[in-house]
């Protein structure tokens, strides 16, 4: 089953959680989220927000490059989480720029969330964000649904807040080529992140730039299975539990060369049924 959901019921409250009420932050009437699996009882879910712009007030078009982008990522994470009970989920931009401190694309992503809270209820929820897309998963992690996010060649200024992100599950993915943002900035920012409380691990991905076609198989299934992982649907990678459990101070774990990923994997940790839902 799918279908696509009305934006509206979102709070512009950046960074923090949503307080809900009607179309605050102008969001009125766009449809914030857009839905690419839907099974009928989810347990989990997860949304996938692309890259855009600094500045720029124009309506994302039909073809938009840095959407085709994430449908590769779409498709791994449905195949990833097929039988699962996993909703997965595209987030959809009024404007194709993150403009200043409106953070036009960070509240996109909180009107997005709020109506998954509002069909779905509170199920745990893993963002997957690119660009300026991991930027505004990052800004709305905290979101009372949001339980992990999985940032890709983030964008990530020195004064961006972390105190959303506390008791999250945060994995960073950065290519070490990557000239468009900056992958000593996504190590800084996963540093602060940590002292803030979050639970936070550091990849690179040695030989890849920032838009994600060299080694794209590798990004396509490293994101997946560590998705999938946050949800608990197979066991994260020993690297991944062993950073978790680093002291808050500690900047280890940080900046971890990404292994190539096998074609097939076994899966392990993933349930033999769907993921239990509210009656």
């Amino acid at each position: 089953m799918s279908g696509t959901r009305t934006g509206g019921n979102s709070s512009a409250g950046i960074p923090g959680s949503s307080t809900g009420g009607g179309d605050s932050a102008g969001t009125g009437g766009h449809r914030a989220l857009d839905w690419r699996r839907l099974p009928e009882r989810p347990g989990a879910a997860v949304l996938v927000l692309h890259g855009g712009q600094e500045h720029s007030l124009s309506r994302p078009g039909p073809v938009n490059l840095a959407g085709l982008r994430m449908a590769g990522f779409v498709h791994a994470l449905r195949r990833e989480t097929e039988g699962a009970g996993v909703a997965v989920g595209v987030v959809r931009y009024r404007h194709r720029g993150w403009n200043g401190e409106r953070a036009d694309a960070a509240k996109d992503a909180i009107a997005a969330l709020d109506d998954l809270a509002e069909e779905l209820g509170p199920v745990p929820t893993v963002l997957v964000g690119h660009s300026m897309g991991g930027r505004a998963a990052l800004r709305a992690a905290g979101h009372p649904v949001v339980t992990g996010v999985v940032a890709l060649a983030p964008w990530c200024p020195a004064e961006d807040p972390c105190e959303q992100l506390a008791d999250r599950d945060v994995l960073m993915l950065h290519g070490d080529l990557d000239r468009i943002t900056s992958p000593a900035a996504t190590r800084a920012f996963a540093a602060r992140g940590r002292a803030a409380g979050a639970r936070v691990c550091g990849y690179t991905v040695l030989g890849t730039g920032h838009t994600l076609m060299r080694r794209i198989n590798d990004w396509h299934r490293a994101t997946a299975r560590l998705s999938a992982g946050l949800l608990g649907l197979r066991d994260l990678p020993p690297e991944v539990a062993t950073a978790f459990a680093l002291p808050t101070d500690s900047t280890a774990a940080l900046d971890l060369p990404l292994p190539h990923c096998p074609r097939t994997a076994p899966a392990a940790g993933r349930p033999a049924r769907p993921l239990p839902t509210d009656a």
